[in-house]
């Protein structure tokens, strides 16, 4: 007696300090097996589903269809009674899986299957023992068996309640994950909803992009037509970036000519070239730590190309002139409105330099296909129209946006906030722009062609309506209509270059700089 309560403190002890179900069952078929003097001992455990029986201990036809009444396991558990297995019995059983479990058992005379099951009626799983002798009253209606057992039974929905609590502190974690990522992607979205200004699916599916593109080292790649803001879409992935406090360097390829593009890159160092006076810092130096923004990429020479994807790949680049490479830790960011994949099939773009600059591609969605942005990006070019000048309208009639919609826009957005901006300096303050200062087609040609009127009130006032026919320039046209209010406001002002700064929300350094450029004099 006293040793056989030794042992069951020992063994008791054993499975108590078993952290994990695994362990606890593998401790728990040893003991039993030296215990008993068992030939082997099995723990099979019933999934979640209650459909299962796994045997872990068998790499392979470890599981046990609890629907499958060819193996004695399904009646055992339906019946919840345990029950002897000869044998005989067993060499009669046509199934892969129990031939699999009784091989590794070395084919003992008996097997003894007891079903497992807690106090609430949850079915554990199932006890397998195995031995030679049939004689199984012995060892199961022992005190010891039957207080392992229970021990076991007690642990065993110890660790399935630890389990199932870790699972759910998993879920709810999970959970809060995303939603806290779901309430930051939001904020990120609202944020750039501020200068990506639209309602649209396109318009919002593109914001939720940019925000997971800010949220990554990978290459970006813009495209998008000419005038549909491919750089605010740089400056939104730079500015919700990691790397937003770090500088953003844009380099306009189609800007820099060919010659100085790659100096205008790399840097070079005092002497590198007839001209190189001194030591120069490239743009890929300024960029470290920020974004590159390499703008209209698909302008750049194919010579550059080249040199520009060894860069992306390790990061190191040698200035003009050095002997030693540099490092550099940028974030690229890549636009361009030309169909690079036409580039890559006439040879004037590289095919692997497209596919590692289109790591994370974006598409900017033209205007005109999104006509329901239009009366938002309206209304904030008047907003800012209105916060630069001091004054402007009040807003757009709906009359005004019915003509807009039916208008392609094939400068995009640029060009709507060109035509918006026309049409605040012929509206008066406080008003709303209507139909008839919209300029749609072909603008005016020439500033000839715009005068001043006397006005009903006793003083002059800017009247501009000519044939619409007969100016096509939109950049004369506007730098005309300012030049002419510039002139007019002068004019009321005597001259007084301080007060018509003042009046036009102006330094007097900027007014006076637009007088010589567009030569307008005080008189």
């Amino acid at each position: 007696m006293q040793m056989e309560l030794h042992t069951g403190i020992d063994l008791a002890v054993a499975l108590i300090q078993q952290d994990t179900l695994p362990d606890l069952l593998k401790t728990a078929t040893s003991q039993l097996e030296t215990t008993f003097g068992l030939s082997r001992c099995w723990a099979l455990e019933l999934d979640l589903s209650g459909r299962t029986l796994h045997c872990s201990d068998l790499a392979e036809d470890g599981e046990f269809d609890c629907g499958d009444f060819s193996h004695p396991f399904a009646h055992v558990l339906q019946t919840g009674q345990a029950r002897e297995l000869t044998r005989a019995a067993s060499y009669r059983l046509d199934h892969p899986g129990f031939q699999a479990l009784f091989d590794a058992s070395n084919r003992p005379r008996s097997l003894w299957l007891e079903p497992l099951s807690g106090d609430d009626g949850r079915t554990l799983g199932m006890l397998v023992l195995c031995r030679d002798e049939p004689e199984w009253a012995g060892i199961t209606a022992q005190p010891l068996y039957l207080g392992l057992r229970q021990l076991l039974v007690h642990q065993w929905i110890t660790q399935l309640q630890s389990r199932d609590q870790v699972w759910q502190r998993r879920l709810l974690k999970r959970s809060l994950d995303h939603l806290h990522d779901a309430e930051t992607v939001r904020n990120r979205c609202d944020q750039l909803a501020r200068t990506l200004v639209g309602n649209s699916q396109a318009m919002t599916r593109l914001r939720a992009q940019i925000v997971r593109a800010a949220g990554s080292q990978l290459s970006v790649l813009i495209q998008g037509e000419t005038g549909c803001g491919k750089d605010v879409v740089a400056q939104g992935i730079h500015q919700l970036s990691g790397r937003a406090d770090g500088p953003m360097v844009v380099v306009n390829c189609a800007a820099i000519p060919d010659t100085l593009l790659e100096t205008e890159l790399f840097g070079h160092t005092k002497g590198a070239f007839s001209g190189a006076d001194q030591t120069k810092e490239g743009l890929l130096a300024q960029a470290d730590g920020g974004t590159l923004f390499l703008d209209e990429i698909g302008d750049m020479p194919m010579a550059l190309q080249s040199k520009l994807l060894r860069v992306l790949e390790s990061r190191k680049f040698r200035p003009l002139g050095a002997r030693e490479e540099q490092r550099s830790d940028f974030r690229l960011v890549a636009a361009t409105h030309q169909p690079l994949q036409a580039g890559i099939e006439d040879g004037s773009f590289r095919r692997d330099l497209f596919y590692r600059l289109s790591q994370f591609p974006l598409r900017v969605t033209p205007l005109r296909e999104r006509p329901e942005d239009l009366e938002a990006l309206s209304r904030h070019f008047i907003r800012h129209y209105t916060e630069r000048e001091g004054a402007g309208p009040m807003g757009i009639s709906s009359h005004a946006l019915h003509l807009l919609s039916g208008y392609d826009f094939p400068g995009n957005v640029r060009e709507l906030r060109n035509i918006i901006e026309l049409a605040c300096l012929q509206t008066p303050v406080g008003d709303d722009i209507q139909p008839e200062v919209l300029r749609l087609n072909d603008l005016f040609e020439a500033p000839e062609t715009w005068v001043a009127e006397p006005a009903v009130a006793g003083h002059e006032a800017l009247s501009w309506l000519p044939d619409p026919d007969e100016i096509r320039d939109l950049k004369a046209a506007a730098q005309a209509f300012e030049a002419a209010i510039i002139r007019e406001r002068l004019r009321q002002y005597g001259g007084n270059r301080a007060q018509a700064a003042e009046s036009l929300g102006l330094p007097k350094r900027t007014l006076a700089h637009k007088c010589l450029k567009y030569q307008v004099s005080e008189s």
